[in-house]
């Protein structure tokens, strides 16, 4: 079996891979992306607490039984310092069924840096009241 590549860029690319990695439906790429403690932390949009690798894992293989997920993500506002990042994005899938509003979620996503570099230790989502948060700045935030 072939070693599992491992990620090594900023928290900024861990972000575009994790996304990336979700789009896919690729769990083992999605999971070798988080923090090897199992206090890492997910929440999905109108879910429980999940906890530690194993609830975690379980819960995008249920959501990759439908196959993959894409998700653009918009409105990036990031707080970084040495060994930490926390980004706020606004979320924007479409659910696939004919006729469906594109549904917009805020998301926080934390980082840390580990000695095998930058991991994702919370994912937590949540679906947006009414419609999707404007972009006051415009900006493009580009990976």
């Amino acid at each position: 079996m072939p070693a599992k590549k491992q990620f090594n860029g900023s928290a900024d690319e861990l972000e575009v891979a994790f996304y990336d990695a979700i789009s896919r439906g690729d769990i083992e790429g999605l999971m070798s992306l988080w923090a090897d403690d199992e206090e890492i932390v997910c929440v999905h949009p109108n879910s429980p607490r999940l906890i530690g690798h194993a609830e975690i894992r379980a819960s995008w293989e249920t959501i990759f039984e439908n196959g993959s997920v894409h998700i653009h993500t918009t409105q990036l506002h990031a707080i970084h310092n040495m060994l930490t990042a926390v980004h706020s994005v606004v979320e924007t899938f479409h659910s696939g069924i004919e006729a469906a509003q594109d549904v917009h979620i805020i998301a926080t996503n934390v980082y840390i840096k580990t000695p095998k570099g930058w991991r994702i230790t919370t994912h937590h989502a949540s679906v947006a009241a009414g419609k999707a948060p404007l972009d006051l700045f415009k900006a493009s935030i580009l990976h």
